[in-house]
């Protein structure tokens, strides 16, 4: 039975991200928000993401590396940053790690960007 696992550390996932035309943000709400900016800060992350927005089912870590032009150990490494982020899923299936979009992790990021209501 496949599992899923959860990031290794919940407090290394971004959980209390704010708009950024909120009137104001604590501290946390910074941290937790940049976080989430630096976990998208390398290209090859945003085209992972990309990839699995375009797929209709998990995408298996071998997958990756034709795309990305990397190899096996620098794809994994990226991964792992954006499972510690919360904003994909990594599903063991025996050997092999699948992986897909947090829709939740995402559904924050993007009201993270909304700047309705922000001062023009």
């Amino acid at each position: 039975m496949p599992t899923t696992t959860a990031p290794p550390n919940d407090a290394e996932a971004p959980a209390a991200c704010t708009p950024l035309g909120a009137p104001s943000l604590s501290d946390d709400q910074a941290r937790a928000t940049a976080q989430l900016f630096k976990a998208l800060a390398d290209p090859h992350r945003v085209k992972i993401v990309n990839l699995l927005a375009t797929s209709p089912e998990p995408v298996c870590v071998c997958e990756f590396t034709g795309p990305l032009g990397l190899s096996q150990p620098t794809v994994s490494h990226h991964l792992k940053k954006l499972v510690q982020a919360g904003l994909l899923e990594r599903e063991q299936r025996g050997t092999w790690a699948y992986y897909s979009l947090n829709r939740d992790a995402l559904g924050r990021l993007s009201a993270v960007v909304d700047l309705q209501g922000a001062s023009q």
